[in-house]
């Protein structure tokens, strides 16, 4: 959508260690970037630390750029640019703090604020997945194409974003999330990403080891590193249909395409089986008929036979009544699932920068 946009965007990927900042330009990066502790347990210095990221970015560029813009983990008013709430990872944000403010007084350039899972999902709608699967539906000769996109997240929580015909949809409270859905067996327990797979592993496998990470369970269930490889692999697994129950609750009311991010998709190939058969389960009427679990059919984009059916639809041409004309009519409805083939960093990344750029577009009309 920007990719031949000169202006220039800062952006800023804030974890709890390190502030990683860069510069986009027409979709591109365009300085090498910039990675400072981030001293999330004390609000000055962590103030002062972006100040420093920020200036040392703002050095290195041939002008003057149009605006920050960033992802920020974690509960806010984020169309105010108010960082605040439960923050396990800035704990020192918790009592409110007004970062877009105080960042425009610094810089004098609009500042954008917003959840990490709106960004990852607004990048892969405008420049990852949506344009990818609707240019290879014309490629394929299929008429559908998608509008909608939801965007996971999979790391320490179970971030969402939602793109509806180009457009990001924030809510009226910063509060669309899917992190808070409940789990499907323990519904007073909600559902989460790393932390999920680790327990499971430890469950599974009988063992309580904290340095065990998913890249580590992940590596176990490959055989190239010591361990369950069968454990590893029902952990993964386990995850999967926990997270394909959340994500139906999601495109029921959402009816869009899904694409996963994160260092966890690693895994997909022992996760997306269970999550896939959980979106395709059925659900049963107290009069004993049965009902799919979403009204649409789920592919599994990355596979390129499902891929061909997926386009294929179930296409076919009927007659007007009273004319001897006939229409092409596809019934079926159908989605996909599919991980992230741009990364989930270059996805948020992307949809910063074209969500600032959209936003100064927009007011200035």
């Amino acid at each position: 959508m920007y990719e031949k946009d000169r202006r220039i965007v800062i952006t800023l990927d804030a974890g709890g260690t390190n502030f990683v900042f860069g510069a986009v330009q027409g979709d591109r990066f365009v300085v090498e970037p910039i990675t400072l502790p981030s001293n999330s347990d004390r609000l000055d210095r962590c103030l002062e630390t972006m100040v420093e990221g920020f200036r040392t970015v703002i050095s290195r560029l041939p002008e003057q750029p149009a605006a920050i813009s960033f992802a920020f983990p974690g509960p806010a008013d984020y169309p105010r640019g108010i960082i605040g709430g439960y923050l396990p990872n800035f704990p020192s944000f918790r009592d409110g703090v007004a970062l877009k403010d105080f960042l425009e007084e610094r810089f004098g350039i609009p500042t954008f604020i917003n959840n990490d899972g709106d960004l990852y999902a607004y990048g892969e709608a405008l420049a990852g997945a949506l344009p990818e699967i609707n240019a290879r539906l014309e490629a394929a000769g299929s008429a559908k194409r998608f509008r909608n996109l939801i965007g996971y997240t999979w790391g320490t929580g179970f971030g969402v974003g939602i793109v509806s015909d180009n457009r990001l949809h924030i809510g009226d409270n910063s509060c669309v999330e899917t992190f808070c859905l409940r789990h499907k067996d323990l519904p007073d327990i909600n559902v989460v990403s790393i932390r999920a797979v680790k327990r499971l592993y430890a469950e599974y496998a009988g063992v309580d080891d904290d340095t065990l990470d998913p890249k580590a369970i992940f590596e176990i269930a490959e055989g190239e590193r010591p361990g369950d490889a069968d454990a590893a692999r029902r952990a993964f697994a386990r995850f999967g249909e926990v997270a394909g129950d959340a994500m139906a609750t999601a495109v029921t009311l959402i009816d869009g395409l899904i694409v996963i991010g994160g260092g966890i998709t690693a895994a997909r190939k022992y996760i997306l089986p269970s999550l896939l058969a959980e979106m395709r389960g059925s659900l049963h009427t107290f009069s004993g008929e049965t009902l799919p679990r979403v009204q649409m059919k789920v592919y599994d984009l990355d596979d390129a036979t499902q891929f061909a059916a997926f386009a294929q639809g179930d296409s076919r041409r009927i007659k007007v009544y009273g004319s001897d004309r006939e229409i092409v009519y596809d019934p079926q409805k159908r989605i996909g699932v599919m991980t992230s083939h741009i990364g989930a960093s270059r996805a948020i990344s992307l949809g910063a920068y074209a969500f600032a750029l959209n936003s100064i577009d927009r007011d200035a009309r």
